[in-house]
């Protein structure tokens, strides 16, 4: 996980650096395009920021599902260490929890066009992954009628390396471009163990703030992981300087990179009407 925001904030306003992070990207996904062009990759998309959203001390999207109907209440993808409680502990799944937590939406341009709220906290655990997900009042089609922005989709299949992606922060309003470098076997911070993290290669350097924001599949549009940690001081396995285990129980550390939460099995475990079903014969999420 991510330092505590008012940590980065006020380590920002000591060097001088304002609210936007120097290290990030603009609001434009056209110098990874340009990038990838030289090596005849898939046509890239100009990923924007259209459907993020700010939390109040992190970053997040309004998704659907492959099969999610533009009649289905919508849904906010974060992460689980995100939530206002607190973190979670190792082993502690949260599922249908009553929520009024609100969201800032965002248009393409970054700029907040609406305030959406949940009815919910659908689902929620830092176990084997680092995710939340929030069913919110209103319907896509409400949100797409209202605000002329659509959901992001995610994808139901494994990431592969190599792959062009976008970290779309909605609370710092930025994007990061790089690729998937690789994937680990257990990526390990403090007391959590998270299960074939996704590892970024080195120019997408996100700070406190981007926990929670999707990553976009250039090629496609869609979301393949959540954003959620990074090697800040080339510590071992400590809260802020997760560490790689393979399956051998080697253990890795890489100063300075950062991680993602793959989301590929989440579908598998929403049914009709976006709800939760943990007992769906495809589903592999941890349970309570």
């Amino acid at each position: 996980m991510r330092k505590p925001l008012v940590a980065v904030v006020f380590a920002l306003a000591v060097a001088g650096a304002g609210a936007a992070p120097a290290v990030a990207a603009p609001v434009s996904a056209e110098p990874a395009a340009k990038a990838q062009t030289k090596a005849a990759a898939p046509t890239l998309q100009a990923v924007n920021l259209a459907g993020t959203v700010a939390l109040s001390n992190c970053s997040g999207s309004v998704i659907r599902f492959p099969n999610s109907l533009d009649t289905d209440p919508a849904l906010v993808l974060s992460n689980g260490h995100c939530l206002t409680s607190g973190f979670l502990d190792p082993g502690e799944v949260v599922t249908n929890q009553t929520s009024t937590r609100t969201f800032g939406l965002l248009n393409s341009a970054g700029t907040r066009v609406a305030t959406l709220r949940a009815s919910k906290l659908a689902y929620a655990t830092m176990t084997d992954t680092d995710v939340s997900i929030y069913q919110l009042t209103s319907t896509y089609a409400t949100i797409k009628s209202s605000y002329g922005i659509s959901a992001l989709t995610v994808q139901a299949t494994h990431p592969t390396a190599g792959t062009a992606i976008t970290v779309a922060s909605g609370y710092w309003k930025t994007l990061y471009n790089c690729n998937i470098d690789g994937f680990v076997y257990r990526l390990k911070e403090g007391d959590w163990t998270w299960k074939d993290s996704v590892r970024y290669t080195s120019a997408c350097q996100t700070i406190g703030g981007t926990s929670g924001s999707p990553v976009i599949d250039q090629s496609t549009g869609k979301v393949v992981a959540v954003n959620n940690t990074g090697n800040e001081d080339g510590q071992t396995c400590t809260e802020n300087n997760p560490c790689e285990v393979d399956a051998s129980g080697n253990v890795t550390v890489r100063e300075g990179i950062n991680y993602a939460q793959e989301i590929y099995q989440i579908p598998a475990c929403f049914t009709t009407g976006n709800q939760l079903n943990l007992n769906a014969s495809a589903c592999t999420l941890p349970k309570p």
